[in-house]
């Protein structure tokens, strides 16, 4: 049985771009988006391996004319501006803090706060469409935080997605859950069309 620092040791699909190449090629249906997201994160910390494939890959997609979406808890890095990636991409990363305690206890390995908000940023900067992943959020049984000042670290994105701590017992154990959530919604909703952002919220 492998250890799990083996586990955690991502393992790359050696041809990946020219499978991609040969199912894009043979698509019937129209793609329109293809999402990249935390399940195996496209810019894992510690392993710039990951980032480029990743990027050969968003490039690969962007060639056949199809947007990509991507969610990261790493750093978006800056060639994602170049005029070689579609415009129509989503660049994002999840954020449901600001506090590094929390960080380090349940994203451990994640990039900063501050280094992801900072890459966004900068993205969002250059021209391209900047999303902010604020789930899952935690109950104040989990951290106490206030969320306002982790929208306005993030005012600048076009679009924003908020939900509730679902994936475990710990939200469940707060006897406010529901409200608390309903009440986090109102604020992120009336911030959102403050700053005309796009809203998701699933809570």
């Amino acid at each position: 049985m492998n250890d799990e620092a083996d586990w955690r040791r991502p393992r790359l699909v050696e041809n990946a771009v020219e499978l991609l190449e040969r199912q894009l090629t043979r698509k019937r249906d129209r793609i329109d988006v293809v999402h990249l997201c935390l399940t195996t994160d496209p810019f894992m910390v510690g392993h710039p391996e990951v980032t480029s494939l990743s990027l050969a890959l968003i490039e690969r997609l962007n060639g056949h004319g199809v947007r990509a979406s991507v969610l990261t808890k790493g750093v978006l890095p800056a060639e994602l501006a170049d005029a070689r990636y579609d415009r129509g991409n989503t660049v994002g990363i999840s954020l449901v803090s600001l506090d590094e305690g929390f960080r380090r206890r349940f994203e451990p390995g994640a990039a900063l706060y501050r280094e992801r908000i900072a890459g966004l940023e900068r993205l969002h900067a250059a021209g391209c469409r900047t999303l902010v992943h604020i789930e899952p959020y935690p109950t104040p049984n989990i951290v106490r935080q206030e969320v306002g000042p982790l929208l306005e670290a993030v005012a600048f994105v076009d679009e924003l997605y908020f939900g509730g701590w679902n994936y475990s017992r710990l939200a469940g154990a707060s006897a406010e859950r529901d409200g608390f959530y309903r009440s986090q919604g109102r604020v992120v909703r009336a911030f959102c069309q403050q700053h005309h952002i796009r809203a998701t919220i699933e809570c």
